[in-house]
């Protein structure tokens, strides 16, 4: 009779032991990480961008989710992060090699790029704007098809490439040259 009890009392918890010791997970972010990398025609890599990717979900985003006129850390969650492989040149400035945040002030007509020091930081509740290496202008952009996920991309241009950055109905173009700028 013990020999039943104690089988008994042992299938029982080892019928339980899986659901005790499961892993409980967080459920994924709504707006999940990604990565954006742009290679030269030989491979090295010459700018990564790490972002967040918010998604439209039916909302008004520029103008309203995402106000014009004020800092935005250019996606979701944390401020998004930009490396430069070599030092490159982006409007009229040089970029030393090395790790940047990437803020954003959209605007109706046009957008100011912001390139910054603090990195690490989480959105643009920190923003420092003593912290800015450039900022650099470019025209907003209609996109001819909706854009339901936040999302940044590169195309080959002469000499480096066109970051794209686009969501809803908007997007910019940043142009990044390898060439350095003149001064």
């Amino acid at each position: 009779m013990k020999k039943l009890i104690y089988t008994a009392i042992f299938s029982i918890i080892m019928l339980a032991a899986p659901r005790a010791i499961s892993q409980s997970f967080d459920q994924p972010d709504a707006s999940p990480l990604d990565i954006a990398m742009y290679r030269s025609p030989d491979k090295r890599p010459l700018i990564r961008v790490i972002y967040s990717r918010p998604k439209v979900k039916g909302r008004k985003i520029f103008g309203d989710l995402v106000p014009y006129g004020k800092v935005w850390r250019t996606g979701a969650n944390e401020s998004t992060e930009i490396t430069l492989y070599k030092d490159m040149t982006v409007g009229d400035k040089t970029i030393k090699a090395g790790t940047y945040t990437l803020f954003s002030i959209p605007g109706d007509k046009e957008w100011t790029v912001i390139l910054n020091r603090d990195i690490n930081t989480w959105g643009a509740f920190g923003y420092k704007e003593e912290m800015d290496l450039a900022r650099i202008t470019a025209p907003a952009r209609k996109t001819s098809a909706p854009i339901e996920d936040f999302s940044i991309t590169f195309q080959p241009a002469t000499d480096g490439a066109d970051m794209l950055i686009g969501w809803e109905q908007t997007f910019i173009k940043i142009p990044f040259t390898t060439a350095p700028a003149t001064e």
